[in-house]
């Protein structure tokens, strides 16, 4: 069995699908895209993702883009390798959905565009409007208080135990920080966890894993 991670080195998307991996023990062969020279919109590419984006897996045959479905499908298929991170019990699994949709409308709907004004607009030729970012982080500000008092009372973000939604955070987070926005720094408890979930060795093994 071959199982294939096509992607670019420096996406955190892709590092977190070879987090995963790591995470599970699972051998991956990283089949590296150029996205500057659009290698991801290769014919070859848009066979496998029509939209021509990365990250991107090819599990013998069976290929699957959009890194929060890889992110499942990994812990779901080699859930009897590595820690357990999609819960059996009905309860827990309800809170996992709910963390998961925490992410999805309460952070990445506004970590994203924070990035885009931080990082991605420079490499664009723009320039970063002030105004439009003190928007965004105040709005991502209050919902980073929720967060805060969520995990003020468990340690992670759907419960006490460790799951696929705490790796959703990653990219951004990581991406963040990157972009001179620390603001989860500034919130004891989301510091506490950000910092133990980004310490992780599978994710630090990311980090320089895929360039070599």
């Amino acid at each position: 069995m071959v199982f294939k991670l096509y992607g670019y080195p420096l996406s955190s998307p892709v590092k977190l699908v070879a987090t995963l991996c790591f995470e599970k023990n699972v051998h991956f062969e990283f089949v590296s895209l150029d996205l500057l020279k659009g290698e991801n919109k290769s014919a070859e590419h848009l066979a496998r993702n029509p939209w021509g984006k990365v990250p991107v897996i090819d599990d013998d045959g069976f290929i699957l883009y959009e890194s929060r479905a890889i992110v499942r499908y990994i812990a779901e298929k080699y859930s009897a390798q590595g820690p357990q991170l999609i819960p059996t019990d009905v309860q827990k699994r309800a809170l996992l959905e709910q963390a998961i949709s925490n992410e999805a409308f309460n952070w990445d709907k506004l970590v994203d565009p924070i990035l885009f004004e931080t990082i991605y607009k420079k490499y664009l030729g723009g320039e970063t409007d002030p105004v439009k970012l003190e928007q965004l982080t105040n709005s991502l500000g209050k919902n980073l208080d929720v967060f805060e008092k969520i995990l003020s009372k468990q340690k992670y973000i759907a419960g006490d135990e460790l799951t696929i939604a705490d790796f959703y955070f990653l990219p951004g987070g990581s991406s963040l920080a990157i972009g001179g926005v620390t603001m989860i720094q500034d919130r004891p408890n989301l510091k506490r966890w950000f910092n133990e979930i980004s310490s992780r060795p599978s994710w630090q093994k990311a980090q320089t894993a895929l360039q070599a």
